[in-house]
């Protein structure tokens, strides 16, 4: 409830009741009396509150609607003996509220002891594999820590590479491509909305600004920030459009700048919360993939001879984008790295510890565990993780089973001396802090140090003795005494900002108030009551504060700003010699405090974060515990009153300012990420071009010589292939392969002309997890219907399958199918693929593109112990060597035993360093393990991106269940038809635990790209749900 008034009269005569109550009360108190004395600085000062311990330590704890409807009957009751009773029975109910708060607490520690058993289990294990180093090792290691000097014990050890810090002068023909991720909020250029919603803050400001820099370097030719599309009348137009650019490059650069790319995704006419964002993931992807297809073509024809220029790196904002760029990256095999802006486990462990909400509560509101695992997903992909700070890096990302700080200083060691590291990583951490564009900054505030407000404004602030920004004015009119000095918070209205704690320790310091004005600018409100409830809570309290404290004339809190306006507001509080405050609970970054130091301002910050690297770069204010309000009050009145440590604090922020420019990030940034490519695979994805010529229906047998032709052929001026050479090329090959086999040339189908893919990916397994007879049925059926719409010809067809290639070709030999007629065949669960028109030849190309990050041999002993729930279970999961290969390591499980949920397997892996995808296939009977890049869908859009059909041109035909890998095929572009009652025993028991997150989390309700084909439909039946598709 956001009126809590009615507690304090309840509590006043809880208190008055009687002495034999009292004793009640107060039998129930003494851990809150623990609590009250852990937080008294002087026991003879500070009397323990009831009052206030209740109001501030269990209302807002739990909700209490039902306490304030028996306050309610308690004071409409006259008799005394009854109100005594109710007031009593009150009593007992906020003790059973604080049992239950315990309670949450209590099992939030338990499984966080489990938890870190777990973890260093894994560590255990990792280092024991590690451990055997050779002499010459051993030499290496002495001669390093000989070289080494002497370090603080607290700071997380640095290792010295040979990453060169990067240079303009050596990379102006790059020609790099660079591709941002930031899917939530609303991102535009200009004029942005931050504070408008919890979704729209730093984050945005932050993308935006490095997008722009990154143009503006040398060597850098084109940069897309990608986010989502959104159409709604909620919000304005401009987030509709499909594209906006950012930047334009100098005329004669060469650049293209920098663009913000929206790509549709969920509803185009809702703005949906990045709570409800998750489903719409696949969708998200496939759109991105359409889009850097179509630019890394483009570019290449401009500037490569034709040849794709594929992104340099995909850079994923926040947990949604971590995962999209985790996806992108594995389907086009570039280095991916991650910023995480604010964490899940984080927030979910904080939450936890309040005791407001349980577990369950949490997830279902904030959808936590989907969040967490896309941030597990994205650090099992990324090569490089920028933070802002060192203490995220310890403090937070610490928290993940991706990522053991121990055991990365370890791998990186080991990779520096050339040693085997067993198949296991772990992502780099680098600290870059966040950059601002100062230029204009610097040249025009730095110059009116000595100015104050007097110069503009006479005494009475209606004398203007020259032009002021019309937000001053706004500002101004709140306060009786505008020349005093101003102290400024900037943040929106959210309870994690701390702003009432601020508003406290400003209204009980009577110095400060009589020394200093206080102006909040909370983000754009045009009605609270309109706004969500978390913003209108905070900023009710505000104003309840202003009048509890009677700080009419001495608070300024304007209902709107423009973000072009924000420089301005700095610009008024240096001018009154005022501070910057962020007095947030915990802080991530905190790059409002640098802003406010290029303005001149001194700051104080919160010690929780961020601010404590920024404080120590800049020497330019003072650290507080958020929690303390007087220890905010004497900062402030400290840095207010005494004008030198104000001067020098402006002095030293304006002089260390330029380590947190944008060329310094950016520099920063390209150098870590060259490092980290020289680790990544530099295979790239080619893309087949068709021949233009209808020479035929068929290059089958030609070995993929429409590929070669069309990229090695001859050239024009422009960069196109000349089609006269290209077509000679092409005869002769095809007459001289006539002539070699004596007989006329094979008119089967060439996979580069399709402009369509069905691709069949029932799971169909009996009990006993063999393929059962229907799926003869399922695949004559498909192939019928695609034979029946006018696209026949132009639609190729691939089987994905969880079985191995022998399996598959026992399977056809059995159901007499001609695997002939499929373009491509899909094995172990995504891990390879195969073509029957090259005699069922592997694709060594897509072999190689999932390599990375694969174990190979080392994944075989882990996961036979992990998947074991008991020891005794261990010979019923044994080792399928007929299914094993190169790229995927097969388990065969007796029907019947318990084994470990994937959920399980992948976190345990994880803290053993171990990246890998596992699906449970053959109606549970087996395990594949596989690469991390390797699964179903992404091989079909491997597929899809070198046959150059777009994403929106496949069709997967699906059953109501199947493997633990069914509900990555549910989502994206494709089109899905679920043929129901195709399947009959499934997997997907294995997938996750109960507490988890949910199928919804993954896979949109009513989604406009999933239909259904009732049992035992034929042809008929699918014809009319792809027509219902438009496919005719």
């Amino acid at each position: 409830m956001a009126r809590n008034e009615w507690i304090n009269s309840y509590l006043e005569a809880i208190l008055d009741v009687g002495t034999s109550n009292k004793k009640r009360f107060e039998s129930n108190s003494k851990i809150v009396q623990k609590l009250g004395d852990m937080n008294r600085k002087d026991p003879q000062e500070k009397v323990f509150s009831p009052i206030k311990y209740f109001v501030e330590e269990v209302v807002n704890s739990f909700d209490e609607s039902d306490l304030y409807k028996t306050w309610i009957k308690v004071i409409a009751t006259r008799n005394t003996r009854e109100r005594s009773n109710r007031l009593e029975n009150i009593c007992w109910r906020i003790w059973h509220l604080a049992r239950k708060k315990k309670q949450i607490v209590w099992d939030d520690g338990i499984r966080l002891s489990k938890r870190r058993d777990e973890r260093e289990q894994g560590r255990n294990d990792a280092e024991e594999d590690l451990s055997e180093l050779s002499e010459g090792e051993k030499e290496k290691s002495d001669v390093v820590t000989a070289l080494e000097p002497p370090r603080d014990n607290m700071m997380m050890p640095r290792i010295r590479s040979e990453m060169q810090i990067w240079s303009e002068d050596d990379k102006s023909s790059r020609n790099l491509y660079i591709v941002l991720i930031s899917m939530h909020g609303l991102v535009r250029g200009e004029n942005m909305e931050l504070g408008r919603d919890s979704d729209t803050g730093g984050q945005v400001k932050y993308v935006v600004e490095l997008a722009r820099a990154l143009a503006n370097t040398e060597g850098v030719h084109r940069v897309d920030l990608l986010t989502r599309q959104i159409s709604s009348p909620e919000v304005d137009s401009s987030y509709g459009e499909p594209v906006e650019m950012l930047s334009c490059p100098p005329e004669g650069s060469g650049s293209c700048g920098s663009y913000i790319i929206r790509i549709p995704c969920g509803s185009r006419d809702k703005y949906i919360p990045k709570e409800s964002l998750w489903p719409h993931i696949h969708e998200f992807v496939d759109g991105a993939l359409n889009h850097i297809v179509d630019i890394a073509r483009s570019l290449g024809e401009q500037v490569n001879g034709g040849k794709p220029i594929w992104p340099y790196v995909i850079h994923g904002h926040y947990a949604d984008a971590g995962e999209v760029a985790a996806h992108l990256a594995g389907t086009l095999n570039v280095p991916m790295v991650l910023t995480g802006h604010s964490l899940g486990r984080n927030k979910f462990e904080q939450l936890l510890k309040q005791g407001r909400n349980t577990r369950e509560d949490i997830n279902k509101t904030y959808k936590i565990m989907r969040r967490i695992e896309a941030e597990e997903l994205s650090l099992d992909a990324a090569e490089m993780v920028v933070t802002s700070t060192r203490q995220e890096i310890e403090a937070q990302w610490g928290l993940y089973d991706g990522f053991d700080i121990k055991l990365e200083r370890k791998l990186r060691v080991r990779r520096r001396r050339g040693v085997s590291c067993f198949g296991r990583y772990m992502p780099r951490m680098v600290v870059i802090p966040p950059g601002m564009d100062f230029s204009y900054v610097l040249t025009q505030d730095s110059q009116d140090a000595d100015a104050d407000l007097k110069s503009l404004i006479g005494p009475d602030r209606n004398q203007i003795k020259k032009p002021v920004p019309p937000i001053w004015s706004e500002i101004m009119r709140f306060f009786t005494n505008p020349h005093k000095p101003t102290i400024l918070a900037l943040s929106r209205p959210d309870p994690k900002k701390n702003v009432t704690t601020l508003l406290k320790a400003f209204g009980e310091c009577q110095p400060l108030r009589e020394l200093a004005n206080l102006t909040l600018i909370l983000g754009n409100r045009d009605d609270i009551e309109e706004m969500s409830n978390s913003s209108s809570v905070v900023l009710m309290n505000v104003l309840k504060l202003i009048d509890q404290y009677d700080l009419y004339g001495q608070v300024a809190y304007p209902k709107h700003h423009k973000q072009s306006e924000v420089p301005d507001i700095y610009r008024l509080a240096a001018k009154t010699k005022g501070v910057f405050i962020n007095p947030a609970l915990v802080e991530p970054f905190g790059l409002t405090l640098i802003e406010a130091a290029a303005y001149g301002l001194p700051i104080v910050a919160t010690k929780n974060g961020g601010p404590v690297d920024i404080v120590k770069a800049l020497n330019n204010g003072l650290l507080v515990d958020p929690h303390d309000q007087q220890a905010i009050s004497d900062a402030l009145l400290k840095l207010v009153a005494n004008k030198h440590l104000w001067s020098e604090c402006r002095k030293n922020g304006l002089k260390n300012i330029h380590r947190f420019s944008w060329p310094e990030h950016c520099r920063n940034y390209l150098s870590h990420v060259e490092h980290c490519r020289n680790r990544h695979p530099t295979s790239s994805l080619d893309i087949m071009k068709v021949p233009e010529e209808p020479i035929s229906d068929s290059l089958g047998d030609v070995d993929d010589i429409s590929l070669r032709f069309s990229m090695d052929g001859d050239f024009k001026l422009n960069g196109e292939v000349d089609a006269s050479a290209r077509q000679r090329k092409l005869v002769n090959a095809i007459t001289q392969m006539n002539s070699m086999k004596g007989g006329s040339p094979s008119v089967l189908y060439s996979p580069g002309r399709r402009q369509m893919l069905f691709v069949i990916t029932v799971d169909s397994y009996d009990d006993n997890g063999d393929i059962k007879a229907n799926l003869e049925d399922i695949i004559k059926n498909v192939m019928k219907t695609a034979g029946l719409t006018s696209g026949k010809g132009k639609i190729g067809f691939v089987l994905a399958t969880g079985s191995s290639v022998q399996e598959v070709g026992e399977m056809a030999k059995r159901y007499l199918i001609n695997l002939e007629e499929f373009d491509a065949v899909v094995c172990n669960s995504g891990s390879e693929i195969y073509y029957p028109w090259r005699d069922m030849e592997v694709d060594a190309d897509y072999e190689a593109h999932v390599e990375y990050k694969w174990p190979g041999e080392s994944i075989r002993s882990v996961i036979l112990r992990l998947a074991c729930t008991e020891p005794e279970t261990e010979e019923d999961i044994t080792e399928y060597t007929s299914a094993c290969s190169t790229r995927c390591y097969a388990i065969s499980v007796k029907q019947g035993v318990e084994t470990r949920r994937v959920d399980d397997l992948r976190q345990r892996l994880r803290m053993r360093g171990l990246r890998c995808n596992m699906v449970y296939t053959h109606a549970a009977t087996r395990l594949n393990v596989i690469p991390l890049c390797a699964s179903r869908l992404q091989a079909v859009r491997y597929l899809l991106i070198r046959w150059g059909i777009d994403m929106t041109k496949s069709v997967l035909f699906v059953g109501e269940k199947g493997d633990t890998d069914y509900e990555d095929l549910l989502g994206g572009l494709h089109k899905t038809i679920i043929l129901k009652g195709a399947v009959g025993c499934d997997s997907e028991k294995l997938l996750r635990s109960e507490e988890n997150f949910k199928r919804e989390d993954v896979v949109p309700r009513d989604s406009p790209n999933i239909s259904y084909v009732e049992e035992n439909g034929g042809p008929p039946e699918i014809l009319s749900a792809l027509e219902a598709y438009g496919i005719k």
